[in-house]
Formats: structure tokens, C-alpha cells, sequence
């Protein structure tokens, strides 16, 4: 393959597989914090003692600590299931293929639990939504991640994730622009379900475009037997300690990117006054950034490194969310801040996973991308935990999740100190 010509057509067919799910993820970690946190007294204390305005969303008035943990609930499930899945995928075969049947079994139950959401009355309702929406989503999400070791030999990988991703971004534009102007205004019903008619669109467009490689099933799916702790032991055994230390920093930098990306519409609505809808608007400007330069960040992988590459987007962020703390007080400094933080997170996550991967077994793709998603789903689960008890212990005050970001980026610079595959050469 490395003799071939790039496949663009085929790599934007499957992209559509993740702009899908990049539109739900978006309006999810959007408008849920604030459903779930509007009306708690304090918050509309400080607006109002501040000038600000009051946001007029019907909530639920819970505390940042106990929202943030809810909107963790999906990740717990995410963090066993989603490795289950791909594992599970990897001795899946039928005439669909390996991964479309995930597709076909999880989105139908994730979606229609996704637009029940934004109608629940009750907290125990929408808690019970949440859940379903995520275990379905949990079921089809790794394995569809997958295909990017299954289409795409270890050299164009970073290439292929950097259009995957671009796709994906498009995915978010559509979320945080759509979904602002949408919740403004129709109301909170709007973004959720314009968000799950898109996903089915692209979502139906994969299934009928992509063609899984059938000559990989014989020999590979009786190979295939070990699922995501044997995988695990793998790692511990190697006396190279490279695919522990990736799956470290992969685990400390989405602890600091799931803490803001929770936390960020929390900050703009009930610390600088922001109208939901016009939140969601302003915080899709990192996402314009990221898919600018989400195909250069897969380029610069496959020529400089992928490790290299993301150290200096970690670098970045650690500059920019340091400098998130003290500089943001409105919506100019607010997106000046995000459009550079998206593009030094372009650099990281689009060469995240291949870096998973060059460290894997390419018989065991399903379960590398399960070994994946479980560092990052525990890092979905310990970082708005944590970044919500930190608020609330300082005053309810939401730009202590900036330093948070900040020492957590940091960590994560310091653990791909200790990765030494990935390299330009490697590719």
C-alpha cells in the first residue's frame, strides 16, 4: 500500500463515520451541564451581583461537583464497553463485515434515547437517558474507530486520521454553530434533534459506501482471541515501557480536555453571562481552528513524528490553558484562546491514535482502539470529576478548571517523555 496512491476518496466516505459521531458528543457536553445546573442559586447570586445576565433555562439547580460526576456516568459505561466492542468486533465477520453490524445494533438505541433528553422532567429521567444514549453509542463507537487500522497500512495512518478528524470537526462545526442558532431560536428541544437526523445521515451514508477488507478475516479472526486485558499484560510485559507511557499521557490529556470541554459551556453561561445558544457559538471557533488543521497535524506525523508532533501541541496547551486563566473575561478573549488552543489540540489527538497503534499488534486492531477509548473514557471519568470537586471546594467558580487543564497538559508533556516509538522512522 505504501506504493499507492493516497486513497482521499475512500478516507472522506469514511469520515463520514465520524462526523456522525462528532455531532452528537458536542450538543451532549454542551447543554446537558446547563440543563443540569441552571437554577442553582449561587451561580444567578454572582451573575446578578456581577451585572451578568441570568440564563433562562429551566434546570435542575445541582451543584458543579454533582452535575459534572452525572455527566460522567456515560463514560463508566463507555470505559468497559467500548474495549469489549472492539475486541469483540475483531472476531466479528458476516456479510456486513466486521464493524457495520456495531453500527447497525448501537446507533438506533443511542439516538432515541439522545433526543428524550432534552424533554425529561425529572432528574432521574434524564439521567436514565444519558445512560442508554451512551451505551448505545459505546457499542458501534470503537468499533468504527477501528477502521482506520483496518483500511490503512501504519505510514498513512496519521494521514488518514488528519482527514478523519477533519471530518470529524465538520461534525462539531455543525453542533456548536447549528446547535447555537438552533437553541436560540427553537429552544432546547432543536439542537438534539436536527443533531440525531444529521448523524443518521452520515451514518446511513457509511454504511453503504465503505468496504471492509475481506481478506484480513480468515487468518486474523482466528488470531484474534485475545481480548483488551491480554493486550494490557502485553504492555506490562514489554520491557519497552513506550505503550504504557502513551496510554498515560493519552489518560493525562483528556483528563484536562474532557474537564474544559464539560466545563466550558458551565464557564461562558454562569461565569461570563453568556446566552446557551451564543455559549455553544463561541466555543465552535476551537473547532474551526481543529479542522484547519487537522490535515496538517496528520501530515506533520508522518513526516516529522508522531510523538514529536505531539509534544508541541502539548505544549502548547499547557501555554494556552495557563493563559486561559488570567486573560478570559469575555467573548473576544474567549476565542482568541480557543482558535489556538484548537489547532495545538489538532497536533495531539489526530496523531493520538496511530501512535496507539504503532505500538500494537496489527492483528488486534479492535482491541488496540478498545486500549484506547478505555485510557480516554478513564480520563472522561476522572477529569470533570475531579475539575467539578475542584470548583466546587473554590466558591463554584469555573475558571479553576483552566489551571486544572493546565497541570494536567503538563503531565501529559511530561509522560511522552518516557515514549520512544512513533517517531518520524517508525512510520
Amino acid at each position: 500500500m505504501a506504493n499507492q496512491r493516497f486513497p482521499w476518496s475512500r478516507t472522506f466516505l469514511l469520515g463520514f463515520g465520524f462526523l456522525g459521531i462528532s455531532i452528537i458528543w458536542p450538543i451532549f457536553n454542551q447543554y446537558i451541564p446547563i440543563f443540569l445546573q441552571a437554577g442553582n442559586p449561587e451561580f444567578e447570586a454572582r451573575l446578578l451581583a456581577e451585572g451578568r445576565e441570568i440564563p433562562d433555562i429551566v434546570g435542575f439547580g445541582l451543584a458543579p461537583a454533582l452535575a459534572m460526576f452525572i455527566m460522567t456516568w456515560d463514560n463508566i459505561l463507555n470505559m468497559f464497553i467500548a474495549p469489549w466492542a472492539g475486541a469483540k468486533s475483531d472476531r466479528t465477520w458476516n456479510r456486513l463485515g466486521r464493524r457495520k453490524g456495531w453500527i447497525l445494533l448501537g446507533a438506533p438505541i443511542a439516538l432515541l434515547a439522545f433526543v428524550f433528553i432534552p424533554v425529561a422532567q425529572t432528574l432521574l429521567a434524564i439521567m436514565a437517558f444519558i445512560l442508554v444514549t451512551n451505551f448505545g453509542m459505546a457499542l458501534f463507537r470503537s468499533p468504527t474507530v477501528a477502521w482506520l487500522g483496518d483500511l490503512f497500512d501504519a505510514e498513512n495512518r496519521s494521514k488518514a486520521n488528519g482527514v478523519i478528524n477533519l471530518m470529524g470537526g465538520v461534525g462539531g462545526l455543525l453542533a456548536y454553530f447549528g446547535g447555537g442558532m438552533l437553541f436560540n431560536a427553537l429552544g432546547r428541544n432543536a439542537p438534539f434533534f436536527a443533531g440525531a437526523a444529521a448523524t443518521i445521515v452520515a451514518l446511513v451514508t457509511v454504511l453503504i459506501f465503505v468496504r471492509e477488507p475481506r481478506q484480513i478475516a480468515a487468518e486474523e479472526k482466528e488470531n484474534n482471541r485475545g481480548g483488551v486485558l491480554d493486550n494490557i499484560k502485553i504492555l506490562f510485559a514489554n520491557p519497552n515501557k513506550s505503550g504504557l507511557f502513551v496510554l498515560l499521557s493519552i489518560l493525562f490529556w483528556f483528563m484536562a480536555f474532557n474537564a474544559l470541554e464539560t466545563g466550558l459551556s458551565s464557564f461562558a453561561v454562569f461565569t461570563l453571562g453568556m446566552k446557551a445558544g451564543t455559549a455553544s457559538i463561541y466555543i465552535g471557533t476551537m473547532t474551526i481552528s481543529f479542522i484547519l488543521f487537522a490535515v496538517p497535524a496528520g501530515f506533520f506525523g508522518t513526516r516529522y513524528g508522531r510523538a514529536p508532533v505531539i509534544r508541541i501541541g502539548l505544549i502548547g496547551l499547557v501555554l494556552l490553558t495557563l493563559l486561559g486563566y488570567f486573560i478570559i473575561q469575555g467573548a473576544v478573549t474567549l476565542i482568541l484562546v480557543l482558535v489556538l488552543a484548537g489547532a495545538a489540540w489538532a497536533l495531539v489527538n489526530v496523531n493520538s491514535l496511530p501512535l496507539v497503534y504503532d505500538h500494537g499488534d496489527e492483528r488486534r486492531i479492535g482491541a488496540y482502539t478498545g486500549l484506547y477509548y478505555f485510557s480516554s473514557q478513564l480520563a472522561a471519568i476522572l477529569g470533570p470529576t475531579l475539575g467539578g470537586v475542584l470548583v466546587d471546594a473554590l466558591g463554584n467558580q469555573y475558571r479553576w478548571l483552566w489551571l486544572f487543564g493546565t497541570v494536567f497538559m503538563a503531565l501529559a508533556l511530561w509522560s511522552m517523555t518516557g515514549v520512544k516509538r512513533g517517531e518520524a522512522k517508525a512510520a
